[in-house]
């Protein structure tokens, strides 16, 4: 879906503007203490009734000369504009160096009066910690509580009663993923006190574009108990080195699926009758496993081996190895295979959410970036935002310079080599920008050839790079990084560089998408400081290998065939434009395959939710789920024998027999019915008695169907987690695989209503209870 321009929404915003800039004069002439005091003003009147958007002028105002009393800085006007935009809900694309960190404070004050919290997440503990630190002052002055939720030592992890606190702050910054896992956390819990979190509220998302678009395709998970270890790795690598391309499996883009022939050919080899029979399930699922691990995941791009012979997974975005994450679903395990390391435990799947699904549960979500207008399209069919464009303080005073084209990355480099020596030689600062690890060290390694000092940023340490990203700007400056390192720090001149003409930011390789690449010059040129950008690519882009035909390529970088410069940036900016429709692609895919998932979670989690805060399952109910387990088991049975019966009680009603059931005629199913509904009745006045309470009955009845419900549905996620990797071989088949994954899911779904309704009966009727002197209630489950 188009959406249209957003100047009439701009101009409503200049209107609240002056309604702001009117109460400016009124804030300033106030003392401290009663600038302070507006906050219990501004409380006041918004729990008598007076909503938000009335009081925005005045706290606007306020937090205005608050920001100016403590932190030295009066927003902008167009500061006030993009934080008016914010608390509307809007996503604000804010040039790079206009202040994004500032902006915020007013639409997190004003949201912050509500009491609910309002989070600010951003990309990494480092800015977290910053802006927490940095604009916590100005909060705090106000009569705010601020906290971050990050630690500078990712290892190092909070309590939850340290949680509680955090994230009962008026004012909680953190990142988009320790809260995302934090709230994964904070629905597993066991109890009602272990809960750390309150409804959500009010969220601004810092670095929009790379948190709701880069990162959106790969969900959070949260892994739990190992599962057995599988002996089909090994075999399934064997099967699949085997297979010849365009015969037995066929590669498009990033997708991978067996063709008719190979699906034949893998039931001759496992000697089975039909591969998609859900009996063979886990042997379909490895070969899926093999096939996308030996195919289409590439080592050096997408992983890499670490000196201490593990598979390390590459951030996309960042160049930035992701210590301790792992592909899902055994797909790490596959690559561990293919790659001849040491096979790593495959674990559970506790939990798991995408970010489009979980931002989307605020009430209230902003965002602000540098580079999101050019996704306002997808971002509206995804997450129903408009983007608004925030005019600069200053005019751009940059220069952007055409793209320099060459076939072959032999001359791309010594072109950007020459340039960066001609620019450094006038004392001029540089910025070499790439999109890949591998090429920021070929030009370190062209640098000192040259004999040029100079920093490189790999993304690898946000703390140290964010120190070192600082000092670009200064005179003689020389730093290679990838387009990731340092991002949301600024880079300001140092003396006599505006005379020479700012920083020149040279951009090596076609980068993964236009935003990037905004992103990457808008490092030059901040507030209206002088600046220079100019891209230099080649055929042998890494986003141009893999989005061309690689004979038709070989015969332009060989020389073989002349090529034009036009022709060169066709195929190049095509290959870009076909890597972002895929970045989408992938991106609704997600999104697909976690509806199901996402309303499953939102049943599991609102009776989790009812049972943590005090409800129960009355006895009717628990007769009732009683009968309904038997008249399963009376169908599942043709002819009822003693034997059957025997174990059917054993395994879940009672461990003591009574001599009155060898006196059931077996083929009359009322009388089997109203003996097993007496022994159920029996067993739940016999737990009463031992427990002593009705209460005590409750908190036990409680968490009994609590540990059916978390045993099932760990169950679910993690079979869900192993499904979606299965069903996207199905293609070849002609199949709807997304149709596929969503009818298998709710179909396993059942299944899993059906055993927790089965373990809670076990759970409450076969469990050892006991209280002991202090009346506290001890619970062994069966």
């Amino acid at each position: 879906m188009k959406i249209k321009k957003t100047k009439g929404i701009v101009k409503k915003l200049y209107k609240e503007l002056k309604q702001v800039k009117r109460y400016g004069e009124e804030m300033a002439a106030l003392s401290d203490e009663e600038l302070k005091f507006k906050t219990t003003e501004f409380r006041k009147r918004y729990h008598d009734g007076e909503d938000l958007d009335h009081l925005l002028p005045e706290a606007f105002a306020a937090m205005c000369e608050a920001d100016k009393r403590v932190l030295g800085m009066f927003p902008f006007d167009v500061q006030i504009l993009a934080g008016i935009a914010m608390h509307h809900g809007y996503l604000a694309e804010m040039n790079t160096g206009e202040g994004k960190t500032l902006t915020a404070t007013c639409p997190m004050y004003l949201n912050g009066l509500t009491g609910k919290g309002a989070i600010l997440v951003t990309n990494n503990e480092y800015l977290a910690l910053r802006d927490a630190e940095e604009m916590g002052p100005a909060y705090r002055f106000m009569g705010l509580k601020v906290a971050a939720g990050v630690k500078r030592d990712t290892d190092d992890k909070f309590e939850n009663e340290e949680k509680k606190k955090i994230y009962n702050c008026d004012i909680v910054y953190t990142t988009h993923s320790a809260l995302g896992f934090d709230y994964l956390i904070n629905n597993l819990v066991k109890s009602a006190n272990d809960r750390f979190m309150r409804d959500f509220y009010f969220i601004i998302i810092d670095e929009a574009d790379s948190v709701l678009l880069d990162s959106a395709s790969t969900p959070l998970v949260i892994s739990g108990a190992p599962r057995v270890q599988s002996n089909l790795y090994d075999m399934a690598d064997f099967f699949v080195r085997t297979l010849q391309e365009n015969l037995d499996y066929e590669v498009e883009e990033k997708n991978v699926w067996f063709t008719e022939k190979g699906l034949e050919y893998a039931e001759s080899y496992f000697g089975i009758d039909n591969i998609f029979d859900p009996k063979y399930f886990e042997i379909y699922r490895h070969l899926v496993l093999a096939l996308r691990a030996n195919k289409i995941i590439e080592k050096g791009t997408e992983y890499m081996i670490s000196e201490s012979g593990e598979v390390a997974l590459i951030d996309a975005s960042s160049g930035r190895m992701l210590k301790g994450v792992k592909l899902r679903g055994g797909q790490h395990q596959a690559l561990e295979c293919k790659e001849k390391v040491e096979i790593t435990q495959e674990n559970r799947s506790m939990a798991s959410i995408t970010y489009q699904n979980f931002f989307s549960m605020f009430p209230k979500m902003a965002g602000m970036s540098g580079t999101i207008y050019d996704a306002k399209d997808e971002l509206y069919d995804v997450y129903g935002k408009k983007v608004v464009v925030i005019p600069t303080n200053n005019p751009i005073q940059r220069v952007d310079c055409p793209d320099w084209f060459f076939s072959d990355s032999k001359k791309q480099f010594e072109a950007a080599i020459r340039l960066a020596v001609k620019k450094h030689e006038t004392g001029q600062p540089v910025l070499i920008v790439t999109t890949m690890i591998s090429d920021t060290e070929i030009l370190s390694h062209l640098l000192v050839r040259e004999g040029i000092p100079h920093s490189v940023l790999n993304a690898n340490n946000a703390f140290w790079e964010a120190d070192i990203i600082k000092e670009a700007g200064q005179m003689g400056a020389m730093t290679v990084a990838t387009s990731m390192a340092g991002r949301g720090t600024d880079i300001k001149l140092g003396p006599g560089v505006k005379e020479l003409g700012g920083l020149a930011v040279i951009g090596v390789g076609r980068m993964l998408n236009i935003r990037d690449e905004r992103q990457a010059r808008g490092r030059a040129g901040r507030q209206g400081d002088p600046g220079y950008s100019r891209f230099i690519v080649s055929l042998e882009d890494d986003i141009v290998e893999k989005g061309t035909d690689p004979e038709k390529l070989k015969k332009y970088i060989d020389g073989k065939r002349r090529i034009s410069s036009r022709r060169i940036k066709k195929i190049v900016n095509g290959a870009q434009r076909t890597n972002e429709e895929m970045g989408v692609t992938n991106r609704k895919n997600s999104k697909d395959y976690d509806v199901v998932l996402q309303l499953e979670r939102k049943l599991m989690y609102e009776t989790r939710d009812k049972l943590l805060d005090g409800g129960t399952i009355p006895w009717e109910k628990l007769i009732d789920i009683s009968m309904e387990n038997l008249d399963r088991f009376l169908k599942s049975s043709k002819t009822l024998v003693w034997s059957d019966l025997n174990r059917y009680l054993l395994d879940n009603i009672s461990y003591r027999m009574d001599n009155e059931v060898k006196t059931i005629n077996l083929q009359n199913k009322a009388r089997v019915k109203a003996y097993v509904k007496a022994k159920v009745q029996q067993s739940l006045e016999e737990k009463l008695e031992m427990i002593g309470s009705k209460n005590g009955m409750n908190d036990f009845i409680r968490v009994a169907a609590l540990s059916a419900i978390d045993e099932a549905w760990i169950e679910q996620v993690d079979y869900l987690q192993q499904l979606q990797g299965a069903v996207s071989g199905r293609s070849s088949a002609q199949r709807n695989i997304i149709y596929e994954y969503q009818g298998e899911a709710l179909e396993s779904f059942r299944k899993m209503e059906v055993r927790i309704k089965q373990n809670i009966i076990r759970n409450v009727l076969l469990s050892e209870v006991s209280m002991d002197k202090k009346s506290k209630l001890h619970i062994i489950l069966p």
